[in-house]
């Protein structure tokens, strides 16, 4: 209860004003919580929490209609969108004790949504996700070329895969770019963030080859058009 103040006064000192303020950190105390028994995050206290929470939702004027997250570890930031947006949320998480979390989360935050307990790479190939979702995200995995592999398969054409990522070197930059073509995808957008983050919205606009993913641990180790 009192992490749940505690978290909610952060965020109303770093300026956000919105309904769901009360929610979002009640799931930052459920977070912390968890955290204590297993890692989720590598947040430890609320304000350090509360600053993973708000850039998040920097990705939210992004999401619309049916969102894939994918590695969602403790649910960044698949929950404070859905928390923000209200959409219908699809969580890939292979750990079977983060699975068991975000699920329990899902249920007491009364979200939309659910988990699938398994690699990106066996789950993209699944009729029943392949290909389904209008938007998708993916935070601290891999690379951005490794990034598009793993998401990409997932979207409908059309849809968009929103990267939250660091500093950009241009040689990853132009692997995106590259990689993002092999998918059916194209490189729309950057937009900066304050501290040298930034988001990248690659837009699918063709189907993804059905070789796309690779087998499961391939497109780590091997990321496509690598420089």
């Amino acid at each position: 209860m009192f992490e749940g103040a505690e978290m909610l006064r952060h965020l109303e000192d770093a300026g956000l004003q919105a309904p769901y303020l009360e929610r979002l950190a009640a799931y930052g105390a459920v977070l912390l919580q968890a955290n204590r028994t297993f890692n989720l995050t590598g947040a430890k206290t609320t304000a350090e929490l509360a600053r993973h929470l708000i850039d998040s939702l920097s990705v939210a004027p992004f999401v619309s209609g049916r969102l894939v997250d994918i590695g969602s570890g403790g649910g960044l930031p698949a929950i404070p969108l859905a928390i923000a947006t209200g959409v219908e949320v699809t969580m890939v998480e292979s750990t079977v004790k983060k699975a068991v979390f975000l699920a329990s989360a899902l249920a007491e935050l009364g979200l939309a949504g659910r988990v699938i307990s398994k690699r990106a790479e066996l789950a993209a190939h699944n009729p029943e996700l392949r290909e389904r979702f209008d938007c998708g995200t993916a935070r601290a995995v891999s690379t951005a070329s490794t990034v598009a592999e793993l998401l990409l398969p997932f979207l409908r054409v059309g849809g968009t895969a929103i990267l939250q990522r660091g500093a950009l070197e241009e040689p990853e930059r132009h692997a995106l770019a590259d990689a993002a073509l092999m998918l059916g995808g194209r490189l729309e957008d950057e937009r900066p963030l304050n501290g040298g983050r930034r988001i990248l919205v690659v837009r699918k606009v063709g189907a993804t080859p059905q070789k796309f993913p690779r087998r499961a641990g391939i497109p780590e180790k091997r990321p496509l058009c690598s420089p």
